[in-house]
């Protein structure tokens, strides 16, 4: 019984052999990312729209209204312009932005919104546990589809490979529509992105006038606060994470970012429910929604950050839970220091994927030396992907900074601008600096061999993590 049980294991292994060279021939050939010389080239600076819960405004309340962000309005027109050329989506006015922070908040409030449901709900998300939160989240959508609102659920194939397929068959039965994001399995893949090209958008629309965004997936993992005591359920410790809840005509960009998505994962069609409603302003906020896939020659996140960062004139405060960027962000980091901007970044102590960790801390020194602050939050599994340049400026999304987000996932991120939610992004951005460990050149300097050895090895897997 001992040699049956031996060989089965041996067998297992080496069928993981095929499976590596798959992966690793994926990666080799897939494409990079683009030039960012080359494509602000088809920035048009002068053709910058804003739409409003009743259309497109015109240009010339366009430019006041930007001209009341107290920024340097050349620098931010750029990155405006060249976002809307990429996207082709414009700035949205008339959004009611809410700041959600950890778990437990972000749950209460996406469960609020579910049970004020009338028509329909668009869930999508990388993972959805079969545990206490995932049962709960469960439940209440079955409740409401019986209701008689629609449910529609898109889950990726590796992000819930732990979940059961019973799990999944039981909101089928009720009436839930069920989108497998690229099925890990031959016969279902049907020449798709088979490992490598991965949904980790997290992302609720309600009613079409309600979304939720950013970095918290459903699982127990996240059901603890990272400021105190609460610890998640079953776990030693919480997860630090950020997501925002947009209300206003903006929600329509999210709306059509999920609907893109089920299309090109051909689930069921979708009729007789109102995706698109006639909404009226909520707030004051301006808001874009940025979706990047690999389909994206452009890959949108990634020029969103460059573009960000190489405009930044006083502050760039990035939290970002695996941050392993490729030359060019660095490169705009360094630059941006010498410009005079304060450059802060909150990256994790801890992980749940330790090369990715040390990768990043492999990119310490450098920075380090060009003047970037660096801290490392402590007593906690930092997931948070946020940004705040120049007071005005915010990203809240589901991006690491990292190749596989930017050139493997669908990611989602949402851009805000307005003083009002960076104040608050800023305030964040400062309590988790209190949480956190500043790591001096001088410090990491003193650092043990062992941990130099494991960060460079790390740093030549940098393109697979």
């Amino acid at each position: 019984m001992d040699l049956l049980i031996e060989s089965r294991r041996i067998i297992k292994r080496i069928a993981l052999i095929p499976a590596f060279f798959l992966v690793f021939s994926l990666i080799c050939c897939a494409p990079g990312l683009p030039r960012y010389s080359n494509v602000i080239r088809q920035a048009d600076t002068e053709k910058i729209t804003i739409e409003g819960a009743r259309g497109e405004l015109p240009p010339d309340r366009t430019q006041a209204i930007l001209s009341k962000l107290p920024v340097d309005p050349g620098l931010l027109n750029n990155h405006i312009a060249l976002m809307e050329t990429l996207s082709g989506e414009p700035l949205v006015i008339g959004n009611k932005t809410t700041l959600l922070v950890d778990g437990p908040a972000t749950y209460a409030a996406m469960t609020k919104a579910i049970e004020r449901a009338k028509d329909h709900i668009n869930f999508e998300t990388y993972i959805f546990e079969e545990d206490e939160v995932g049962t709960l989240f469960a439940n209440l959508l079955l409740r409401k589809q019986a209701e008689g609102v629609q449910v529609n659920l898109i889950y990726d194939s590796i992000g819930s490979r732990r979940t059961s397929r019973e799990f999944f068959q039981r909101l089928k039965d009720a009436g839930v529509n069920v989108v497998e994001f690229n099925p890990v399995d031959i016969l279902k893949a049907k020449g798709k992105g088979l490992i490598t090209h991965r949904d980790h958008r997290k992302l609720i629309i309600v009613d079409g006038r309600l979304a939720f965004t950013g970095g918290i997936n459903i699982s127990n993992e996240y059901s603890g606060g990272s400021f105190g005591s609460e610890k998640a359920i079953g776990k030693d410790t919480s997860w630090r994470d950020t997501h925002v809840q947009i209300e206003g005509p903006a929600v329509a960009q999210f709306q059509k970012l999920f609907l893109e998505t089920w299309h090109t994962q051909e689930g069921p069609e979708l009729s007789g429910r109102n995706y698109f409603p006639s909404v009226e302003p909520a707030g004051k906020e301006l808001v874009r929604a940025v979706g990047s896939t690999p389909r994206d020659e452009h890959r949108l996140a990634y020029l969103m950050y460059l573009s960000a960062i190489r405009n930044a004139r006083t502050v760039i405060y990035i939290t970002n839970a695996y941050f392993v960027p490729d030359r060019n962000i660095l490169k705009e980091l360094k630059n941006a220091v010498r410009r005079g901007v304060d450059v802060r970044l909150v990256l994790p102590n801890d992980t749940d994927h330790k090369f990715i960790l040390y990768a990043a801390q492999a990119r310490y020194t450098g920075l380090l030396k060009s003047g970037v602050k660096i801290y490392e939050r402590r007593n906690t599994i930092l997931h948070a992907k946020t940004a705040v340049i120049d007071g005005v400026w915010s990203t809240v999304g589901s991006t690491n900074l990292e190749m596989w987000s930017f050139l493997y996932n669908d990611e989602i991120n949402t851009i805000i601008l307005g003083t009002e939610f960076a104040e608050e992004m800023e305030e964040l951005f400062r309590r988790d600096v209190r949480e956190s460990t500043q790591i001096t050149l001088e410090k990491w300097r003193k650092r043990p061999l062992w941990n130099r050895f494991r960060e460079f090895f790390s740093r030549l897997l940098s393109s697979w993590l």
